[in-house]
């Protein structure tokens, strides 16, 4: 199906909604799909077979399933339509007068359509619904904003993974809030929860209904109306060790502690990887490009070493390039087989993103790198090509004038929800649970080998080998780290 302009769309679909429930009973109702799709080959592609499985669906079951939206096909335009907000009002108006409930959803779900029409049947969708699978919070985190942390488990959000739906009543009131008032957050770190702060509205608003249909990741279709097949990508055969260069930032107070922990932990299986500092150290050992180190920011040095990559890549045979900080906790085997479903030959920009300013419609997004952030090989040529990216000063944030730069150069952030700025414990139990996650960072007031262990390595690896690691590093005690300031 060839997508046209949303307000041509709008006036076909109103005429033809306007049609089907002319003398209709008051419980007939539509479903439409909402898929936060991606611009790179991989998404697109995985969006456009759920589209046509859902259509097909709707076809031999005959469900009601009024439209299938790709995001990216839809709204190529508006910045920060993964969050939700800016296409708020144009589906108001899209599926104004119609009695629409919506499901937004990644290109990972499967949906059993016929399921979930069945289970709303029972609901009234003339009411202001916003259903989901609930995730509570364990403690007070920073991503988000350490909201409720009196009781933080008090306060539900929905799982992306397993989809969310809105219907169109609750959908009229929320356009008119924002058209009405503008969003007083500028950071957008994790959308599914400050969506749902927005639709609460300080109490005044509409709470998520915890709805067991709506399923994460399971092996089991009963009672699910929509789940997660995996965990994790399943594409090809993974990415070769040599095709990945890593490059570490690290400064010289963080030598003695961090380092030996990536040593001991990710770093044992990796094959090409450099530490990067603002003072030598034989012992690891570091390479220094002359940037002196900065308490935040640290723009100059990510430049640099995006510089010092690029000199390289003529005698090496490096297809992606991994950035992380010296307190990244990493499994290489999962990066390896999340890598071999993009191709390195195309720009991919890869990583957990954030965003400033897109909700309300403007700003850019950006990969925040304690997470990590992978480059393809295009990518990097086509960053330091075009002489565009420069550091308004030594100590600018890296991950924001980055995300800056690629806006400007109309290269698309890749997002994959595999990828962690916080520790484990700052993310709900619900929400790990449907992943086999890539990164976590940070080693504040935990023990980064024990949740390396237990988050990170893949039931393959044994304890032996593992023990064998960590006693190559006969100077490190996993003591120092606990309850250590961070940078």
């Amino acid at each position: 199906m060839r997508y046209i302009s949303c307000s041509v769309i709008a006036i076909l679909f109103t005429t033809a909604v306007h049609w089907n429930f002319a003398g209709a009973d008051e419980g007939d109702f539509d479903i439409a799909v909402v898929i936060m799709s991606q611009p790179n080959s991989y998404h697109e592609s995985k969006a456009q077979r759920m589209r046509q499985n859902l259509q097909h669906q709707a076809a031999l079951y005959n469900t009601s399933l009024s439209l299938v939206l790709l995001t990216h096909e839809q709204w190529p335009d508006t910045t920060g339509a993964w969050t939700v907000f800016p296409i708020i009002p144009i589906l108001a108006d899209l599926f104004d007068g119609t009695n629409t409930i919506i499901l937004f959803c990644d290109d990972d779900l499967t949906v059993n359509l016929s399921y979930l029409s069945r289970k709303l049947k029972d609901i009234d969708l003339n009411k202001e619904l916003f259903l989901g699978r609930a995730l509570v919070d364990r403690e007070a985190t920073i991503i988000h904003h350490f909201a409720f942390h009196e009781n933080p488990s008090g306060f539900s959000y929905p799982d992306f993974a397993a989809g969310f739906m809105i219907s169109t009543s609750l959908l009229r009131r929320l356009a008119k809030r924002l058209k009405e008032n503008s969003l007083s957050v500028d950071f957008t770190i994790d959308f599914q929860h400050e969506l749902a702060l927005f639709i609460w509205d300080k109490g005044s608003g509409v709470r998520l209904t915890d709805v067991d249909y709506l399923c994460g990741f399971t092996t089991k279709a009963d009672g699910c109306a929509t789940r997660q097949l995996r965990k994790s990508p399943d594409c090809s055969l993974l990415t070769s060790d040599s095709d990945i260069f890593f490059a570490v930032k690290t400064c010289q107070k963080f030598h003695k502690d961090r380092i030996p922990v990536l040593k001991a932990s990710w770093g044992k299986d990796v094959k090409e990887i450099e530490y990067f500092s603002d003072a030598e150290d034989g012992s690891i050992p570091t390479v220094v490009l002359g940037i002196p180190n900065t308490e935040r920011g640290h723009c100059a040095k990510f430049m640099a070493i995006l510089n010092y990559v690029y000199q390289r890549l003529g005698a090496n045979n490096y297809r992606w390039i991994v950035i992380t900080d010296d307190d990244t906790l990493m499994s290489i085997s999962r990066l390896k087989k999340l890598l071999s479903c993009y191709d390195p030959n195309t720009v991919v920009v890869l990583g957990e993103r954030y965003g400033y300013g897109v909700a309300k419609g403007y700003g850019y997004d950006y990969i925040t790198l304690g997470g990590g952030m992978a480059l393809s090989e295009a990518a990097l040529r086509m960053l330091i090509d075009s002489n565009s990216c420069h550091c308004a000063a030594a100590d600018s944030p890296d991950d924001m004038t980055f995300g800056l730069c690629l806006k400007h150069l109309k290269i698309p952030v890749t997002h994959s929800p595999l990828f962690h700025q916080a520790r484990p414990v700052d993310y709900a139990d619900g929400y790990l649970s449907n992943q086999e996650s890539v990164s976590f960072h940070r080693h504040w007031m935990i023990d980064p080998i024990m949740v390396y262990r237990q988050w990170l390595v893949d039931e393959q690896t044994t304890q032996a080998d593992d023990q064998k690691s960590i006693r190559s590093q006969k100077d490190h005690s996993i003591n120092d780290h606990l309850g250590h300031k961070e940078l």
